[in-house]
């Protein structure tokens, strides 16, 4: 299983939603409230290249975007592969 990991704050329903969908996939990400911590937001901002919503998602590493991006893997049929550590 990939390694999923998720940036969030606690009041928004995006993020609700995006870890929704991992969880139906069986996914447990590691979750980094920005809200929380400045450091952490400043991590989020580098890794996704000046993205400031959340959620920022990322699979085994690579940045794939927000709630609709994830949803939008899936909607194409990607999202498994990715999880599953295959092109899909």
């Amino acid at each position: 299983m990939a390694h999923v990991e998720i940036y969030t704050t606690q009041v928004c329903p995006y993020c609700v939603r995006a870890k929704d969908l991992l969880q139906r996939k069986g996914v447990t990400p590691i979750e980094f409230r920005v809200d929380l911590n400045d450091s952490l937001r400043d991590q989020m901002l580098q890794r996704a290249q000046g993205r400031r919503t959340v959620p920022q998602i990322f699979i085994d590493g690579v940045h794939v975007g927000g709630c609709d991006d994830l949803y939008a893997l899936e909607s194409a049929g990607k999202l498994e592969g990715m999880l599953n550590g295959t092109k899909g």
